[in-house]
């Protein structure tokens, strides 16, 4: 069963053929065909097996199996809230707006209203972990969802009060206690 054709013998010049292209599959024959014509990958096929296999991720990267556990509906706060196991060998990691694309996919719902956050790789890659919600409108997710998840998702907009106006207003409020507290704090915007 030797896929390897006389033709391709001839363009590289190689009496007896690697037992690397015995193994191949035909998808990925053309990448592994010129790495090995190279004359470096011929004298040291050690590095044409590591340049294989770099080929071999780049072909990779649809291979990303989402699974999803510990489902709950959630009425109260109008949202489907779940535990995502992501599958992503050959690849470091998985965008947030990729996740969001194929959970729109899998539960019928927009990309928008898909709010991803807390992914963790496992030690050696291959497989995250994160959680993921679903809300019915966007509405509901502006309701609930805090700030600053909502400025990652380019929703809300960010403060652009300095950190030193912040502590002096926070200074200021110390002086006072109770409804004043909140006045003090108000005084210094005006």
């Amino acid at each position: 069963m030797d896929r390897w054709d006389n033709k391709e013998r001839e363009m590289c010049n190689i009496e007896q053929p690697p037992t690397l292209l015995q193994m191949l599959d035909c998808t990925h024959r053309e990448a592994a065909l010129e790495l090995i014509c190279t004359p470096h990958a011929q004298s040291q096929p050690y590095h044409a097996i590591i340049a294989f296999r770099n080929t071999e991720k780049k072909h990779a990267d649809n291979a990303v199996t989402i699974r999803t556990r510990k489902f709950l509906t959630n009425r109260l706060l109008n949202r489907k809230q779940m535990i995502v196991d992501v599958l992503h060998p050959g690849r470091p990691n998985v965008s947030h707006k990729e996740l969001g694309d194929r959970l729109a996919k899998l539960y019928k719902s927009s990309e928008e209203c898909i709010f991803t956050f807390g992914f963790r790789t496992a030690f050696g890659g291959g497989k995250s972990t994160g959680f993921a919600l679903i809300y019915d409108s966007l509405d509901e997710a502006k309701k609930v969802e805090p700030k600053y998840r909502l400025i990652r998702h380019g929703i809300g907009a960010k403060g652009i009060i300095s950190s030193k106006q912040r502590k002096e207003r926070k200074n200021r409020a110390k002086k006072f206690r109770g409804t004043k507290k909140a006045k003090a704090a108000t005084a210094g915007k005006k």
